[in-house]
């Protein structure tokens, strides 16, 4: 057992690049209870695999109080796979200032697939929102994990449910859900049963209301289907200036993307999204319409690798959820990317829920904003970027 401990771990773990705010830390007891299980199971000099870790809590306390051989890690948003580097830099510098040689964390960010699962004794699983993402994760487990690997599945006991308990029993024999700590379980999986199925990710529906083929992998909003703030954004297309650069900020399966690339042949349009499986499936929502030539497709976050002014159009229709609680925070954050990427006279259009404090944002960080539509839930506006010079 390492001298330091878990609570000094947590004790210097921050969320940034992700929002920051007072009410939203960076670990949370699920992360806790699921590394004190771990520390009865995984064999010394083991190998670790982690899901699912938001901001390296998983990650750096196994490390410091696991101490496995390897540790490799999927996190689908880009934003927790930034988080943890920059947090394991913090971890080592702490490591320095107590007197000891500073020295950083070891482990490997990886894709969900062979090169995580292959040799891992035991899986560290922050069970995810959406039955379809832990079906995915349970398949690659399946597929790809030894036969004695354990998984320990853990989250909120107020956001599981006994559909997930179905879904891990489809892929192992056997399936245990714990006694619950400070609203937190965890499930215990074992022995996965090795499926003759095809991969059925993604999942490739179509929407006959758009004539359009949508793909999505589990992680992804909506699934294969189109959100209402898409559809009530969409109806809006014909007002939309045909651009020579159009950015779908937040772009999901890319359903925005690929209709607008269809309304404007002559554009050049960039889906983009925090989230690795939103990716994949916006770039195999292109392929499946013949738009691959047509739409780049862009891991970020809020558009942080995109030059500034080399947008003419910005279609956003933002979260407002962080995590598993209602914050406006990560729109508000893709409202001020859009403002730095748009070019003076460029357009956001954006769709969001009546109730959110977004209108001061946009003429803040945009320009000048008005309200093109509206109906009991939503609000579609059109903000055009100030000519600052």
């Amino acid at each position: 057992m390492a001298e330091n401990s878990l609570e000094d771990v947590f004790a210097v773990l921050r969320r940034r690049p992700d929002v920051e705010a007072p009410n939203l830390q960076a670990w949370d007891a699920t992360d806790r209870l699921l590394l004190d299980a771990a520390a009865g199971m995984t064999p010394a000099g083991g190998t670790l695999a982690v899901i699912g870790d938001r901001y390296g809590a998983l990650t750096l306390g196994a490390l410091e109080v696991l101490e496995p051989a390897a540790v490799r890690v999927h996190q689908d948003l880009i934003t927790g796979e930034r988080a943890l580097r920059l947090n394991a830099d913090l971890w080592a510098a702490r490591d320095g200032n107590d007197g000891g040689a500073a020295r950083v964390p070891a482990f490997e960010q990886l894709p969900l697939g062979r090169g995580l699962l292959a040799d891992a004794d035991v899986l560290l699983l922050q069970l995810p929102k959406t039955l379809a993402e832990l079906e995915e994760i349970a398949a690659a487990v399946a597929r790809h994990a030894p036969a004695g690997i354990t998984v320990l599945a853990g989250g909120r006991v107020k956001h599981m449910s006994l559909g997930m308990n179905a879904v891990l029993e489809r892929y192992f024999q056997s399936v245990q859900p714990q006694l619950a700590r400070q609203k937190s379980r965890i499930i215990v999986a074992t022995g996965p049963r090795v499926s003759p199925e095809p991969d059925r990710f993604p999942v490739v529906e179509h929407l006959a209301e758009l004539d359009l083929y949508v793909a999505a992998h589990g992680a992804v909003f909506a699934g294969a289907k189109l959100d209402i703030g898409t559809r009530y954004l969409l109806t809006f297309l014909p007002a939309m200036k045909a651009a020579r650069h159009a950015i779908d900020l937040g772009c999901g399966t890319g359903i925005l993307a690929a209709m607008y690339a269809r309304h404007s042949p002559g554009s050049a349009v960039t889906a983009t999204d925090q989230s690795a499986a939103a990716v994949a499936s916006a770039t195999a929502t292109a392929r499946a319409n013949g738009l691959e030539a047509r739409i780049t497709v862009l891991q970020d976050d809020a558009l942080s690798t995109v030059e500034p002014g080399s947008a003419d159009l910005v279609l956003l229709n933002p979260p407002f959820h962080v995590g598993a609680g209602v914050h406006a925070g990560a729109g508000l954050k893709m409202i001020e990317a859009a403002g730095r990427v748009l070019a003076p006279e460029g357009e956001l259009w954006t769709v969001f829920n009546r109730h959110l404090p977004y209108l001061p944002a946009l003429q803040r960080h945009v320009g000048p904003t008005a309200v093109e539509g509206q109906n009991p839930k939503f609000l579609v506006t059109r903000s055009i970027k100030r000519n600052v010079g």
